[in-house]
């Protein structure tokens, strides 16, 4: 075994995924003399298709790699624009044109992207490399010996790492860990943190197109949407417990899963091909029969058991080191969530960089971005836990994806398509605003549950629009508004009012449903007394009309 002389970085990336990749070129982009080295433990180039999961991206994801990293060619002509998420209750049926559909029927204003992260990752070390990282494949770590760095010190780390029969040893300023679901520094330090979101998860590839708008022969469904491309969306066929997804991919291919809540889907039921293939059959059997002729492109199979995890803390500014992407959290798959905790850790830890080498203190600003991290992590969370269960309901399920786009494109897309989130001042100065609207998801969270276990779960063959709703769309295009300060606090406020006026319709629509439902916490925080400007939306405008309520005897 021979040994290399000792190479000095600023900052050594572990592991070159999406996340790391992403972000060495986001610090080579600010900084163009930052000595960036990535160490990738898999062979260059990797597959298409069956490389890795993790395909569909939403507007925060989209935006960091059209936009911040300046790879709009790429997406626009490498990978498959998304038509939206799509949702199909379509729970034993094969006639998909008779059941509740939730989608938008035209394409919103802001792009996002359904990813082969073969042909992407792979196009993403390419360039890396060629705007001056240095990107090493093949390439494990086998040590890592942490600085004990104070403020304005200038220990480095020292990282040991092999590839072939050299072991090599590097030194850093900044350590960060991309390395996913190994999560050396996690494990290091001691920083794992279970969550109480216990779902699993199987996937797998075939090598050929779902064609899911040849589902129907119905005329009327079909031109439902324009373009007729439903098999662009990441479409969703979901029941009581579980989701089922359909994402197409660039190469060809098409990306096929379940997740499920294993008190009512229990992993033993799906862990190989033949048990999925089986239980589409019972559940999803439209599905099924689209897959069964298509068993010998079996591309690939993985499962992956209680998925979602915590990290007690991802960034440290006195010692220098940070995780991004799955090295330090993962949420659920649900709403495509990945790559927006990439963009936002990312933005995070390439600041703080540059704080540091600007010679300002950093120890307590990575903290506060710690805090804002896990706040948003814990606020999406809320979307997922103990939800699974009414997945199922045509009556619920509409208007918690409805709230669930309004939180997500009312909030946090606004403080990152506004580059504010490293404006800690915009946004202490909005932290009662925000504050109040992480307790109305957590609130409108509880109370969807409630409704649900009353729910009559009607479920007509009707296309809820989401393209319909004037209100909805424009929240959508108004990411692509540029907004000075005012103008930003404006908007996070505007955000709060509206988010009040749609949890009260909310409210109202589920007392319709149920009288006594339990929305004692939702009704306390609409009850509080705001500064807030008025409602821009007419009462009774913001969500589907209810279904109709049989009264026969």
């Amino acid at each position: 075994m021979n040994d290399t002389a000792l190479d000095s970085f600023d900052a050594v990336i572990m592991g070159g995924g999406l996340a790391g990749l992403t972000l060495a070129l986001q610090l080579r982009q600010r900084f163009g003399d930052l000595r960036v080295l990535v160490l990738e433990r898999r062979a260059h180039p990797v597959p298409h298709a069956a490389h890795k999961v993790g395909e569909s991206s939403v507007e925060i994801g989209a935006h960091y790699f059209d936009t911040v990293l300046g790879l709009k060619a790429h997406m626009d002509e490498k990978q498959l624009r998304k038509f939206g998420f799509r949702f199909f209750f379509s729970e034993g049926r094969s006639d998909v044109e008779n059941v509740t559909e939730i989608g938008a029927s035209r394409y919103l204003s802001v792009p996002s992207y359904q990813i082969d992260r073969g042909i992407f990752e792979n196009f993403l070390a390419e360039e890396a490399t060629r705007q001056g990282v240095r990107f090493i494949d093949s390439a494990l770590v086998r040590r890592i010996d942490l600085s004990e760095n104070t403020e304005g010190g200038a220990t480095p780390h020292h990282i040991e790492w092999t590839r072939g029969d050299q072991t090599h040893r590097t030194q850093a300023r900044w350590l960060i860990d991309a390395c996913g679901r190994a999560g050396m520094l996690k494990r290091k330090l001691g920083l794992a943190e279970p969550n109480a979101h216990d779902v699993n998860a199987v996937w797998f590839r075939i090598g050929e197109r779902i064609a899911i708008d040849d589902w129907s022969d119905s005329t009327e469904w079909r031109e439902r949407c324009n373009p007729q491309a439903r098999w662009l969306s990441t479409n969703h066929l979901v029941g009581a417990g579980y989701w089922a997804w359909l994402i197409p991919l660039a190469s060809g291919s098409h990306s096929v899963g379940i997740v499920a809540d294993p008190k009512l889907h229990p992993l033993d039921t799906i862990d190989t091909f033949d048990k999925a293939m089986a239980w589409f059959a019972t559940y999803q059997p439209r599905l099924y029969e689209a897959l069964d002729g298509k068993r010998h492109l079996l591309q690939d199979f993985a499962f992956l058991k209680h998925f979602s995890h915590g990290c007690k803390q991802v960034f440290s500014g006195r010692q220098r080191w940070a995780m991004t992407g799955e090295a330090g959290l993962f949420l659920d798959p649900f709403y495509s969530p990945g790559s927006d905790f990439i963009a936002i850790g990312n933005t995070y830890i390439t600041d703080l960089i540059a704080q540091d080498r600007a010679g300002r203190p950093i120890d307590s600003r990575a903290q506060l971005y710690d805090q804002l991290y896990h706040s948003f992590y814990e606020s999406t969370l809320a979307l997922y836990q103990d939800q699974y269960p009414l997945f199922g309901d045509p009556e619920v399920l509409p208007v918690k994806v409805i709230w669930d786009y309004a939180y997500y494109w009312g909030v946090l897309s606004q403080i990152f398509f506004q580059q504010r989130l490293t404006d800690l001042h915009a946004l202490g100065g909005l932290k009662g605003e925000l504050q109040h609207c992480q307790r109305l998801n957590l609130a409108v969270q509880t109370l969807l549950r409630n409704w649900s276990a009353a729910s009559a779960r009607a479920n007509p063959a009707v296309m809820l629009d989401q393209a319909a709703m004037p209100w909805f769309a424009e929240l959508n295009r108004s990411l692509k508004d540029t907004l000075d300060d005012a103008a930003f606090r404006a908007r996070i406020r505007a955000s709060t009012v509206q988010l009040r006026q749609l949890a009260g319709e909310i409210l109202e629509r589920a007392r319709l449903a149920d009288a006594d439902v339990d929305a004692t916490q939702l009704s306390a925080l609409l009850a509080e007394n705001l500064d807030l400007p008025p409602a821009a939306v007419g009462q009774g405008a913001m969500l589907f009309a209810a279904a109709p309520v049989d009264t026969a005897p």
